[in-house]
This record gives C-alpha cells, sequence and structure tokens, in this order.
C-alpha cells in the first residue's frame, strides 16, 4: 500500500509539475505566413492548429496566421522561415525546382491518389529525409492538394503530344521538367499570380487542382478541362530554427505533438473536400469537362516514365538510392489506400 500511494504521488506531482511548467512558461508569439488568400480553407486549418497549440500549451504560444503575401513572395516562403521574417511558413517545395528533389517525388504523376490518406502517406514517408533536404528550418508537417489536371484557355490537351507548343503555369518544377520534355513553354507563376498571366495572354493553360480554379478566379479565364487526375503537389509547413529553440521542454512537446502525421492529415481534410468539389462545379458552369480513355491515360504514363528519371538523377547526387526511395513512398501510399 505504501509503495501504492508513492507511485499515485509521484504521478500526480509530476502532473502538477508539468502543468505549471506550461502555466509558467515565458509567452511566445508565432507570425505564421500564408501565401493563399485569407478565404482558402488551409488558412482555416491553420487557424485550428494554432489554437489547439494555444490551448496545449496553456495559452503561452500564440500562433498568428498572415495571409496573402503579407509578409512575402509565395516563392520566399522557406527562405523566410530559415532567415526568421516568420516563425512558421507555409513553404511549397514546388516554387523551388530542384532544391528539394526527394520531397518532389509526392509530385510525380500516378503516384498518390488522392489528398487526404495521400497526406498522411507522403508526411510519414518524408520524415526520414526532412532533417537533410530541409536542415535550414525544422520540418513540421507535409501534405498534398487534391490531384490537379491541366486547364487551358484556347485548346483541349487530351494526350501528351497537345502539350507541344503551349505555354503552360506548372504547378511545381516536377510538372514544370514534364511540360518542357512535351513540347511545352514554361511560365513561372504563384498560384496568386495564375489568373494574371492567363488573361495577359502570358500563358494559355496551367496545371491546377479544381476548387482553385474558381478561388483565384482562374475560371473566368479557361475553357477546358482534363477530368483525370494527373499529379499532386507538395506543401510544407517549416519553423525557424531559432524560434523553436528558444522554447522551454514544454512548449517544444507541444509543437512537436502538432507537427506530426495525424496533424498533417487533420489540416488535408477540408481542402480535399474543397478541391474535389470544384469539378461538379466546373460542370455546372458550363465548362467542357472531359475524361480520358483507358489508352490515353495509358500514353499519359508513358510520357511520365522519362521525368522519373530525371527525378532520380538529383536524388541520386543527394546520396539516395531513388528507386527504393520512390518504391518507399508508393508502398507508403499502399499501405494508406491511397496509391494509383
Amino acid at each position: 500500500m505504501t509503495l501504492t500511494r508513492i507511485g499515485f504521488g509521484t504521478i500526480v506531482a509530476a502532473a502538477l509539475s508539468a502543468g505549471t511548467a506550461l502555466a509558467q512558461d515565458k509567452p511566445i508569439e508565432l507570425k505564421f505566413s500564408h501565401w493563399v488568400p485569407a478565404t482558402h480553407p488551409i488558412v482555416k486549418s491553420a487557424e485550428e492548429w494554432g489554437q489547439s497549440i494555444a490551448k496545449a500549451s496553456n495559452g503561452s504560444i500564440k500562433v498568428t496566421i498572415f495571409p496573402a503575401q503579407q509578409l512575402g513572395k509565395a516563392f520566399d516562403h522557406y527562405d523566410m522561415a530559415r532567415d526568421g521574417i516568420a516563425e512558421l511558413t507555409y513553404a511549397n517545395p514546388g516554387y523551388a525546382p530542384g532544391r528539394f528533389p526527394v520531397v518532389s517525388a509526392g509530385e510525380l504523376p500516378f503516384v498518390l491518389a488522392n489528398a487526404k490518406e495521400g497526406s498522411a502517406a507522403l508526411d510519414s514517408w518524408y520524415r526520414k529525409y526532412a532533417a537533410k533536404e530541409m536542415s535550414e528550418v525544422r520540418f513540421c508537417l507535409a501534405f498534398v492538394h487534391d490531384p490537379g489536371t491541366f486547364h487551358t484557355t484556347k485548346k483541349k490537351v487530351v494526350v501528351p503530344a497537345d502539350v507541344a507548343g503551349l505555354k503552360v503555369r506548372p504547378a511545381g518544377g516536377t510538372i514544370a521538367r514534364l511540360v518542357t520534355m512535351l513540347g511545352g513553354t514554361n511560365v513561372q507563376a504563384s498560384a496568386a499570380e495564375a489568373r494574371d498571366v492567363l488573361e495577359k495572354g502570358v500563358a494559355d493553360a496551367l496545371t491546377f487542382p479544381w476548387g482553385s480554379v474558381f478561388l483565384f478566379g482562374i475560371d473566368k479565364v479557361t475553357k477546358y478541362h482534363i477530368d483525370t487526375p494527373l499529379y499532386t503537389s507538395v506543401q510544407t509547413w517549416v519553423m525557424n530554427k531559432a524560434a523553436y529553440e528558444k522554447m522551454s521542454a514544454a512548449q517544444k512537446k507541444v509543437m512537436d505533438d502538432h507537427c506530426s502525421t495525424e496533424w498533417a492529415l487533420k489540416v488535408a481534410q477540408p481542402w480535399a473536400d474543397f478541391e474535389h468539389g470544384g469539378i461538379e462545379k466546373m460542370k455546372a458552369a458550363g465548362h467542357e469537362v472531359y475524361g480520358l480513355t483507358p489508352e490515353q491515360i495509358g500514353e499519359w504514363r508513358k510520357a511520365n516514365e522519362p521525368l522519373i528519371g530525371e527525378w532520380a538523377e538529383p536524388v541520386r547526387k543527394a546520396g539516395y538510392d531513388p528507386k527504393a526511395v520512390l518504391q518507399e513512398l508508393r508502398d507508403t501510399a499502399k499501405s494508406r489506400n491511397s496509391s494509383y
């Protein structure tokens, strides 16, 4: 009985001590920079994430969201976290072609079939590589948007040969390489700038998820849309290392608990539903939405094979076996019911 009382007392004391530590921790304010509009579903997910952090830290950690490129351009967000311009940022690795070769496996066509369990698969797989590949920041979590496709202004794209001669705003570096291989020309522009380049004729096609076509006003300048999922785009949340190190042990644990595969899935779900709902919305708007035949999809798969080879070379230079890396992602996706 004595041992039982001592054990119980120790547990109670430890719990009280942890609570007291959190309560007495120095208040920390974290600026979280996003480049998407305030109405984007990912912003609401970020707000809920921040609220959960505040609750778990007994109010000692406050996360403030700055959407719509208020603190810097979309292409700069990884470096903004590295340099401390914002303590947390929403960084799209595809906006820096060649810089993050391993994680870009998640952008290869026909790898991830959905954005919910697909995000959990990507996040859990990438944790093995993130500390090295994103060594300048503290990796938090990764996810993908619902599979995107081609949306065009002047002509239909049905088979890979149709990309020849097109000026395309690609989703990121991986799709940009595919466009080049197919004879198209890339027009670099962030999601926020996409409508402008299409409207001015600088680009006449883009790769994008469905719901965001409406969110960014791109439906006003496009006419034709392939109703077949072709690729996903990798997104990450990263943190300034110095900001993390300034935290107490209890606060670090709160952040670690919120930088997890579980939270990657929570963050991805609302956005996935939003994007997928755009397909029927596009049909209702009177746009030409068309599927591909199995034979046409086969042509796209064949066209993708050289892209895998191009992706592999920088991964090999980074010290990895690209075949093993990609197979790990495919296996993880299969275990999460998110593989093609």
